[in-house]
């Protein structure tokens, strides 16, 4: 049986069945477009709040560009209200997104007290609507992420999954875990083999998946698709090492200067696309996932994050990969 295979969502099929996860300030167009050169099959965006998007937030809108490089792209929105979710959706499918992902499993408290995110496990009625009334009104595909469960002592995903497959959903992802657990703890595998055999449209596995094993079991329970989130953080050429590991194709090695090369290149895209200040700033979020695993990483890593100037960054880095370089050819 081959695991990793073009995934079809509705009208839309993509190159293979790994996706990049949805993360806040983290799954912007330069590290999406950094993901598809990894072997992503789709990336998802970092959901954008349709109140925001209905009141014209700038910020909000620049979220939901799409650059021509970055196909294929799911957008995902999030809110509690019809009216603006199909609004959200609508211009989602303008800016050019191939999916559209309603997002039903944030356990953010400020996501949750605006009524969106994981609360709306809690109410599927409503759920089934705002599902229903993004998908008409686009064309593209609409998706639900949401998760197995609130709790552990009820679990929703063969539920859910159903629900979102009865208003018109094309897929869903399910994180394995429960919404208090947030990204705590194993995967519940069984769970999501319940919730493939409910229903007809593909269901997505999501949670700790930082490696083939984990892709393997996933797509062995049932599920047509794997959507990876932290593990892409720090190699963005995860897809690539699963697809090859799953496919008995020998693996690339990714040494600590491979790594802060990478790293460099997406810092500069970064600034490219933000600008100095908000580029370098962004980068900075991640930095533990890349600067490591070599001696001085540490003092390295610090003085990263002390850095304001572009300059001044391509500069220790470029010292620092020249040591790399000469520790690895002495």
């Amino acid at each position: 049986m081959t695991l990793i295979r073009p995934l079809t969502i509705g009208s839309f099929t993509a190159p293979n069945n790994l996706l990049l996860a949805p993360m806040a300030g983290i799954t912007d167009s330069p590290f999406r477009v950094l993901c598809l050169k990894g072997g992503a099959g789709i990336v998802c965006a970092e959901m954008v709040s349709a109140h925001a998007l209905h009141f014209g937030s700038p910020k909000s809108g620049k979220m939901l560009q799409v650059n021509p490089k970055e196909h294929p792209v799911s957008m995902q929105i999030f809110g509690s209200d019809e009216t603006t979710i199909a609004e959200a959706a609508k211009n989602a499918e303008a800016q050019g997104a191939d999916i559209v992902d309603l997002n039903a499993g944030c356990p953010v408290k400020k996501i949750n007290k605006a009524g969106a995110g994981c609360v709306l496990m809690k109410d599927e009625a409503k759920l089934g609507r705002l599902i229903e009334a993004a998908v008409k009104s686009v064309r593209i595909p609409v998706t639900l992420k949401t998760r197995i469960a609130l709790t552990r002592k009820e679990l929703l995903g063969a539920r859910l999954a159903k629900l979102a497959e009865n208003a018109g959903a094309a897929a869903v992802t399910l994180h394995a875990r429960a919404a208090v657990d947030v990204h705590a703890g194993p995967p519940n595998i069984e769970a999501l083999a319940e919730a493939c055999q409910a229903v007809k449209i593909p269901v997505i596995g999501n949670g700790g998946v930082l490696d083939a094993a984990a892709a393997r079991r996933f797509l062995q329970a049932g599920c047509a698709g794997v959507m990876i989130g932290r593990g892409a953080v720090g190699n963005p050429f995860i897809f690539k090492d699963i697809a090859d590991e799953l496919e008995g194709k020998p693996l690339s090695a990714h040494t600590p200067a491979w790594r802060m090369a990478v790293y460099r290149d997406l810092i500069r895209e970064n600034v490219s696309f933000y600008g100095e200040r908000i580029g370098v700033n962004r980068s900075r979020k991640t930095a533990g996932y890349w600067i490591k695993d070599f001696e001085n990483a540490a003092q390295v890593r610090g003085a990263f994050v002390r850095m304001d100037a572009l300059a001044d960054i391509e500069t220790l880095f470029a010292r620092t990969l020249e040591r790399l370089e000469t520790q690895k050819n002495p």
